[in-house]
């Protein structure tokens, strides 16, 4: 007898969903979960999720740049409450944020537009030397020193993706919260501006292990990913189910306003349209990918209709090949990209 092949049937399941037939993203699903994962969608208050190559869909994963969104919901509800201003600069906050020029803003942060580096300079050596957690060495101190040395007011305004910059924005919003400057501050925050009150309970800095999917390792080492001070960034853990609550949230109006805020700025990469505080966007979808050491994330939403579609995948970052394969996945199945084959993904 004939095997049912799971991924083909996974996709009548979310084409259902999504009122789509999705045979043409086939080969591009089967890549970007080759090793297992879990595929979601949810649509007009009906929803799937399905856990592939022994992965349960109830797992937590570590969610990487997926996080980005979250630190942007954020600063929308800190926004909201008048402790933060988008275009203000982030020096009116004071303390150790004084010191910032002023075209570092709370939405150049969110976007990417704010003249700072991908990474602190430091990170060019422990990017090697500290693989799994290439920002664990330094402190939130550190990191903001780092950030006012190299802010470059000729590069403000133009796209340039920062994990520093995001980072620098979640350390600003624990202050701006009432809690210390760090990571775990900035957890707190997000626990009580935002994961706590959407009812998502497994988004967290700190996952319960027995439900952790287990990355898989690589040549330079195994276990999740650190992030250090710049948690908000990429540090976060959850589930398939959490995202898509997320993405609905965004979608009903419960998670602010501010992501529909695109803008157009130079220097996006190809196959995005625009970005917004905490998204990317292309041809009417939100989205954003992660790259974890052992894990890959993807979360996108389509205003339009009210679709979401979660990718959760086993496999981290490989140094060639197919590194675009899950977001050029969601991109497809949100009917946003053929041509989204040569996407790159962020970390």
């Amino acid at each position: 007898m004939f095997r049912r092949d799971p991924v083909r049937q996974a996709l009548r399941e979310v084409g259902d969903v999504l009122g789509r037939d999705l045979h043409r993203p086939l080969p591009l699903v089967r890549a970007a979960l080759r090793r297992g994962g879990v595929i979601g969608a949810a649509r007009g208050g009906r929803a799937v999720l399905v856990g592939l190559g022994g992965v349960p869909r109830e797992g937590v994963f570590e969610l990487a740049s997926v996080t980005k969104p979250f630190t942007a919901a954020l600063a929308d509800a800190l926004a909201g409450s008048g402790r933060v201003e988008w275009d203000a600069p982030l020096a009116r906050l004071g303390g150790p944020f004084r010191p910032f020029p002023a075209f570092v803003t709370p939405r150049a942060l969110a976007t990417h537009t704010a003249g700072l580096p991908p990474h602190p300079a430091r990170a060019v050596v422990t990017t090697f030397t500290r693989f799994q957690d290439p920002y664990g060495g330094m402190s939130a101190a550190g990191a903001l020193a780092s950030a006012r040395r190299w802010a470059n007011r000729r590069a403000a305004g133009r796209f340039a993706y920062s994990n520093l910059g995001v980072g620098v924005l979640a350390l600003a919003l624990a202050h701006a919260a009432g809690e210390d400057v760090d990571a775990p501050g900035f957890g707190r925050a997000l626990a009580r501006h935002v994961t706590g009150p959407l009812g998502l309970a497994d988004v967290s800095l700190t996952p319960t292990p027995t439900r952790l999917v287990t990355p898989t390792a690589t040549l330079f080492g195994e276990g999740v990913t650190g992030f250090g001070p710049l948690a908000g960034a990429g540090g976060l853990f959850g589930t398939a189910a959490d995202l898509l609550s997320f993405a609905a949230a965004h979608l009903e109006g419960r998670a602010g306003e501010a992501w529909q805020a695109v803008i157009h700025p130079p220097g996006l990469p190809p196959h995005r349209t625009g970005v917004a505080p905490g998204w990317f966007e292309t041809r009417g979808v939100w989205w954003h990918d992660g790259v974890a050491r052992g894990t890959r994330t993807a979360l996108g939403m389509r205003a339009a209709d009210g679709a979401a579609v979660v990718l959760l995948a086993r496999g981290g970052l490989p140094l060639v090949g197919l590194r675009g394969a899950v977001p050029a996945a969601l991109l497809a199945l949100l009917g946003a990209g053929d041509e989204a084959s040569g996407l790159g993904g962020e970390k």
